[in-house]
């Protein structure tokens, strides 16, 4: 998903590992949907996908 960059698949590969019974995978989609929201609520209205980009790759 990320060496093919196909982020869009990402909602559907968590609700994916939701219905597996691997609580340290719900952990982490659990954590992915909180960094999303508040990505969402950080960037709203600010950005266009040039500096999203940025921003995420030069993220520490």
């Amino acid at each position: 998903m990320l060496t093919e960059r196909q982020g869009d698949r990402l909602p559907q590969w968590l609700d994916v590992v939701r219905q597996d019974d691997l609580p340290s995978l719900h952990t982490l989609a659990t954590g992915i949907d909180r960094d999303r929201d508040a990505l969402k609520r950080q960037m709203f209205g600010r950005a266009d996908f040039g500096l999203l980009r940025k921003w995420v790759l030069l993220a520490p």
